[in-house]
């Protein structure tokens, strides 16, 4: 009797010791999870990023849109990269770089042992095939190409496998700023002649996570390069982007833990959340603008008059307290005080009703008119709720005599109609993506950007000089003077009713670590961690 009952307790020691080993043998990488909690044994486990929309493309040289470069900043890597929390120059693909005398030729030398996530070898023959394809591409898809660089670049030359020179026509001032931003990410020249149209469905770059999945309009995944040049990063092993349009359903998310971070935090959740020992906020440095942008093209919006009416007839400081609960300042200028070169002479046009129905009858249009007011369908940084902040306008309008028809549609539909000249009037904001004067002006306000940027199709010679000399001048008091000339001449003209400066917050629970957003928007995530 006793042999019998060792024996059988000798087998249920022997199938505990097997349970309890398998359970301690999961490895990093396999957690499915859609929290931030990671299975023991997980080195990083997985991130959920909760934010208002989807990308509309994840081939970065093609797309303008804030929700594409959330992703793409951490599948791909450029040639210069901004500091942690500002706009200033460190070393990216590229370790060292140095500019000609007269300004037109630039030299880098490319860090070595980089490659692709195909397997491929990053190298200046890469550097040379991505500003070829940029240099070759139409004017509608590349649209930062053509903004930030137009027909300014003569030739981009290998002179060994680690060194590249870039030859200009002309001096362009931001040129390192410009190869910072998101839209210059290096991608895979293999992949992107194996994949073609459909590369921006399947990205291959050299940053530290790789691309694994894309769900329209629901999430995309992606997931740690065990082969990155940087062994100790990145920390997390994947990270998944949901797509959940509503602010208060995102923050349910949050707080039910079915997702780890957000954006897009109402303003007047910010309380509840820092109340929550559970959650945290995060504030993302501001480099913004929120406005209106009245079509120039576009039945009474063409006349100047008009423009400035309607200017006047917006009470900022009332949307500024309904809908941003203070965390933002009214916009004068079409950049925020932070950028070199802002206008602090210039001063807005006042809220006065009455001034606005004044210069609607000097302009013909007395008894007022109907127009379009289209309404951003997801909340951004600078525009934290679309439709209702359309609303408040709306009944600014209606003060004066305008009777303003709200309309939407989906958000990558929206923005390719508005590009198109098919609004009157509509809701549009900007997160700089570089730091600099010619990241606002040039690319929102000039005439070369019409057709990618400057939705308003606004023209004016005067303005367009003044910035292209801005553009090739090194000197930076005069590049200043140039912009500050610029902004006075914009205001006259009202292209545009700047709206506010926001003060973007984030939320995420308490246990994330090392995150910190960037002014441009575009978050590198790859020192984050989720403690356990």
């Amino acid at each position: 009797m006793k042999k019998k009952k060792s024996f059988w307790l000798l087998i249920v020691l022997m199938v505990s010791t097997l349970i309890f080993a398998g359970c301690n043998s999961s490895t990093s990488g396999d957690n499915g999870d859609e929290g931030g909690e990671a299975d023991e044994g997980s080195t990083g486990g997985t991130l959920v990023f909760g934010r208002g929309g989807d990308s509309t493309s994840l081939d970065p040289a093609i797309t303008t849109e804030g929700e594409a470069f959330k992703v793409t900043k951490n599948i791909f890597e450029t040639l210069v990269e901004f500091g942690e929390q500002d706009t200033e120059l460190h070393p990216g693909l590229a370790t060292e770089w140095e500019t000609s005398e007269d300004g037109l030729t630039q030299t880098l030398k490319l860090r070595e042992g980089v490659k692709f996530h195909d397997g491929t070898d990053f190298n200046a023959e890469a550097v040379v095939f991505n500003f070829e394809r940029w240099m070759a591409g139409n004017k509608e898809q590349f649209y930062y190409y053509n903004s930030q660089f137009g027909d300014k670049v003569d030739s981009v030359t290998a002179v060994d496998d680690y060194t590249v020179e870039v030859k200009l026509n002309t001096a362009i001032a931001p040129f390192y700023k410009n190869l910072a931003m998101s839209p210059f990410g290096i991608a895979s020249p293999t992949a992107i002649e194996e994949h073609g149209d459909k590369f921006l469905e399947n990205p291959v770059g050299t940053g530290p996570f790789k691309f694994q999945e894309w769900k329209r309009n629901d999430r995309i995944t992606i997931v740690k390069n065990e082969e990155y040049w940087d062994e100790d990063l990145p920390k997390l092993d994947s990270v998944i982007f949901r797509s959940i349009p509503e602010n208060s359903a995102r923050l349910n998310a949050l707080a039910s833990g079915e997702v780890d971070l957000i954006d897009g935090v109402n303003f007047s959740d910010v309380q509840q959340i820092e109340d929550n020992p559970d959650l945290q906020t995060f504030e993302r440095p501001t480099m913004n603008v929120a406005y209106v942008g009245l079509t120039n093209t576009r039945g009474p919006l063409q006349e100047k008059l008009v423009r400035q009416a309607l200017n006047h007839a917006v009470n900022k400081e009332e949307i500024i307290d309904a809908f941003y609960a203070g965390a933002a300042d009214p916009a004068v200028n079409p950049m925020p005080p932070v950028i070199s070169g802002y206008n602090d002479e210039i001063e807005d046009y006042p809220y006065d009703p009455e001034k606005a129905k004044e210069l609607l009858k000097e302009a013909g249009y007395e008894d007022g008119f109907e127009m379009e007011l289209w309404a951003m369908p997801v909340p951004r940084p600078y525009m934290p709720d679309g439709q209702k902040i359309a609303e408040a306008l709306q009944a600014d309008f209606a003060e004066i005599g305008v009777k303003a028809k709200i309309v939407s549609y989906e958000w990558g539909t929206y923005l390719e109609k508005a590009n198109n000249g098919e609004a009157d009037s509509f809701l549009l904001g900007w997160t700089g993506d570089n730091g600099d004067a010619d990241n606002f002006l040039y690319v929102l306000l000039d005439e070369d950007a019409i057709g990618s940027n400057n939705y308003t199709y606004y023209k004016n010679s005067e303005v367009h000089d003044l910035l292209l000399e801005a553009q090739a001048t090194t000197d930076q008091a005069k590049r200043d003077e140039l912009y500050k000339q610029a902004q006075v001449i914009i205001k006259e003209d009202a292209p545009w009713i700047p709206l506010v400066h926001s003060r973007p917050i984030l939320a995420g629970k308490s246990n994330i670590k090392n995150f910190l957003p960037h002014p441009t928007g575009s978050d590198l995530l790859s020192h984050v961690e989720v403690s356990q």
